[in-house]
Formats: structure tokens, C-alpha cells, sequence
């Protein structure tokens, strides 16, 4: 949640009184724990299992199944979470946490007017308010400005310093020269401007920036296939086909993915044809595109959220009264063509353009545009987790993987609409936040 002058110092109150913990007490917890929901969702199937249990030893799934047939140790902690469905901790493949919704501040004035070690400390903000929501796991695609101090809030987490969720990150990411902002179209040429990600001409300096971003901690490699550099506005491909290959090589190299933003059907195709692991944003791509992704198997995160929360800001729209704009219609035409041709899917919604912790948008609009519930909880559990190659540690409830688990009232595998309404959530087996009156 972010504080701004509006906020009063009783709303202040109120947030902190929610029963959630903070990193400085949310101690790991040793010995076992016996989770009892009124119902888990495995991510194994599609439908919610009545009746069952999970138990955690020292950070880790044990046992999932019926309650009355657990062996559970004596001494267990239990916990009751009646009225809720467990699943496994959600998984984000496309966040911004150095960003905040662009009707508070505008995008340029973040990146040029907003210093460093402030975007920073709104950064762990906004990790905490993820982590609350239920997302255990996010893939954050670039910090927008602010170097490599991603780096720095993932270490942060990792070492308990603050609360957030475990993430995987692509620091400054990789950009065509003088095609990304802030500019430099429409301002003074004499001015030396920051710059959103590191600028690259050439199969050379794309190897350099590769290496240096990996250098410098990148899980992952950001690439922008596309951006608004039309005579017109219009969103045309950057970086050439060797130059996209030259950073994909290089980064499987060293055994890190690469993600693609783009928009453009000829940006897609050229990002695909580079070996790239998943396209963000998709929108005009075309049917045979999306042919070529399921081919190659690359993965596709479609940020129908990003979409619509840009057509609340500035062209009036209102959920559920407005008719979609051409842009969510755009959006939602490559989703459902994506999704007819059977490409992987990945929840990922572009959150920073929209507040942290409202990630559960994301699934719901996937459902909103042809999805199921459980296809869409799948997209941000176990599929999520294949794509960051990381499905033998999270993304299930089975023995053996970590706790990553949330709890949920009502049943989001029927009513995705409950993603809104956590109630307990763990991760690596700590308590982040419990139901009013639970232990």
C-alpha cells in the first residue's frame, strides 16, 4: 500500500493492526505444523480437495491428504483455517517494484525526479504488501531506472532483513539505443538523461550488457524486442534479430532465461526466432505468431491488467460499467488466441503500473477473458514455477517442496474472485500472516 498525503494517520493504524507479522518476528518455525483448511487446492488437478490437511516440517511439505489419515507428530502445532481453501503460495511472473500506479506519479517523473534510495525503500514496501497478498514468488522484469538495487531488496529478503516475497530478478534489463525513455523525444538534446534500462548498439555491446547485468546478480535477462518508436508513436521492433540472439546466447551461457517485452506481431515473431524463454504483453500478435510460440514452447505473460488499469488512468474506464477499450480488446483477442492454440500461459500482470499487493487482478481477468478458475490458478501456481524452472522446489503442495501455501476464504479454484480475501500465508514454512484469532 502506498502512504500518500490522503491517507490518514487512523488509516495508518488500521493497516498496521491486521493480524500479519514482520520480517523481525516472523521467526522460521521448527518442528511440524499441521495446517487444517476447510479445503486444499494442490494444483495436481483442477478441483479442491474437502476435507484435507497439510503438514510442514522445518520450512518444508511432509504430507498432504484426508485429515483422519495424516500421521501426524506428536507435539504438531495445529492450525485451523475453517472457511478456507489452501493452495500453493502464489507465483507473479511480471512485477515492477521500483514502480508505483502511474495516476500518483506519472512514469518519466518516477524514473527522473524519484532518487534511488527512496524507489528503494518503496520497493520493500511493496514486497511486503505482495508477500501479504498471498504471492509468494515474484519474477521482477526490470527495475526502471534504479540500477541494480533489486538485487539488493532480493538479498534483503532472502536474509530476513525485511518481509517480501523469494524473487527472481532481471535488473536493469536491455534496451535499443535512444528507444526507451525517459526520451529522449521531447526534451532538450543537450540534457543527459537517465535512462529506464541499459542502452545497447551492436552484437557486441548486447554480449557486454548481458554479462554485466548476470555480473551484477540477473536471474533472468530482460529484453525490449519492441517499443513506441514509430515516426507515428506506433510500436515498432528495436533491437535487430543478431542483436536479440547475441543476449540470448549469451545469457543461456551462463543458464539464465530471457524474457521479452513485446507488442508488436513483427516484435514477437523476431523474439521468438531468437530463442527467447517468454514474451511479455503479446497483444498484436498474430494467430500464426502464437502458432510460432507453441512450436518453440515459449512461454507467454499477457498483462491484461497492465491494459485495463492504463485505460482507468486515462481514457475513463470504469470495470464493469465502461465498454473495454481498443486496447483490452486487443489485449484480450491475443489471450484468447494464445489460449485456443494451447501456448503456456503465465500469470503475469505488469503490477507497478497498478498498486502492489492487487496481484490477484491478474487471474481474474484472465478468467474474465476465457479462462477457468483452476486454469487460471494453474498459470500462477505450477505452470508459473515451470517457467522459472523451478517446479522441484514451489508452484505444488507436495511432499517435498517447500511451504509456500495460502490460505484463502472461500474457494478460488470456483470463485477466483477469493483470491481478494487471504487469510493465512506462509513461506519456506514462516508465518507471515494468520487469521484474526489463530495461534
Amino acid at each position: 500500500m502506498r502512504w500518500t498525503r490522503g491517507k490518514t494517520w487512523a488509516g495508518l493504524l488500521a493497516a498496521l493492526a491486521i493480524t500479519s507479522v514482520t520480517a523481525a518476528t516472523a521467526v522460521p518455525p521448527k518442528g511440524d505444523i499441521l495446517l487444517v483448511p476447510d479445503r486444499v487446492w494442490t494444483a495436481d488437478g483442477d478441483a479442491a480437495h474437502a476435507g484435507w490437511g497439510v503438514l510442514v516440517h522445518d520450512g518444508a511439505i511432509t504430507a498432504v491428504g484426508p485429515v483422519d489419515t495424516l500421521k501426524t507428530p506428536a507435539g504438531a502445532q495445529r492450525i485451523a483455517l475453517p472457511g478456507s481453501t489452501l493452495t500453493p503460495g502464489l507465483i507473479d511472473l511480471h512485477s515492477h517494484v521500483f514502480l508505483h500506479p502511474y495516476n500518483e506519479t506519472l512514469w518519466n517523473d518516477q524514473v527522473l525526479k524519484e532518487p534511488q534510495d527512496y524507489r528503494t525503500l518503496e520497493a520493500a514496501a511493496h514486497a511486503r504488501a505482495t508477500l501479504l497478498a498471498g504471492f509468494t514468488t515474484l519474477r521482477d522484469l526490470g527495475t526502471e531506472g534504479a540500477g541494480y538495487a533489486d538485487v539488493s531488496v532480493k538479498r534483503a529478503i532472502d536474509e530476513g532483513m525485511i518481509p517480501g516475497p523469494r524473487m527472481f530478478v532481471a535488473t536493469r534489463a536491455i534496451v535499443a539505443t535512444a528507444s526507451y525513455g525517459p526520451g529522449p523525444r521531447g526534451f532538450r538534446p543537450d540534457i543527459d538523461l537517465p535512462s529506464g534500462a541499459q542502452e545497447i548498439s551492436g552484437v557486441d555491446e548486447a554480449i557486454r550488457a548481458t554479462r554485466e547485468q548476470a555480473g551484477h546478480g540477473a536471474d533472468w535477462i530482460k529484453l525490449y524486442a519492441d517499443y513506441r518508436v514509430g515516426v507515428d508513436g506506433s510500436t515498432q521492433p528495436t533491437l535487430s534479430l543478431a542483436e536479440m540472439k547475441a543476449i540470448v546466447d549469451t545469457a543461456h551461457l551462463s543458464g539464465r532465461p530471457v524474457a521479452a517485452h513485446a507488442s508488436s506481431d513483427e516484435g514477437v515473431r523476431l523474439a521468438v526466432e531468437a530463442g527467447v524463454d517468454s514474451i511479455e504483453h503479446g497483444y498484436r500478435a498474430s494467430e500464426a505468431t502464437f502458432r510460432l510460440l507453441k512450436q518453440h514452447g515459449t512461454a507467454y505473460e499477457p498483462t491484461l491488467t497492465a491494459v485495463e488499469s492504463t485505460a482507468q488512468y486515462f481514457e475513463h474506464y470504469v470495470p464493469g460499467q465502461s465498454e473495454p477499450t481498443a486496447r483490452m480488446k486487443e489485449a484480450e483477442r491475443a489471450f484468447r488466441t494464445a489460449l485456443k492454440l494451447g501456448v503456456t500461459i503465465g500469470n503475469g500482470s505488469d503490477v507497478g503500473v497498478f498498486t502492489h499487493g492487487d496481484n490477484w487482478r491478474e487471474p481474474t481477468n484472465m478468467v474474465r477473458d476465457g479462462m477457468t478458475p483452476p486454469q487460471a490458478l494453474h498459470a500462477a501456481t505450477d505452470v508459473a514455477a515451470r517457467i522459472l524452472r523451478k517446479q522441484n522446489s514451489f508452484g505444488r503442495i507436495a511432499p517435498g517442496l517447500r511451504a509456500d501455501l495460502v490460505a484463502f476464504a472461500g474457494d478460488p479454484s470456483a470463485h477466483v474472485d477469493d483470491l481478494q480475501h487471504p487469510v493465512f500465508v506462509m513461506k519456506d514454512g514462516t508465518i507471515y500472516r494468520t487469521p484474526q484469532g489463530t495461534p
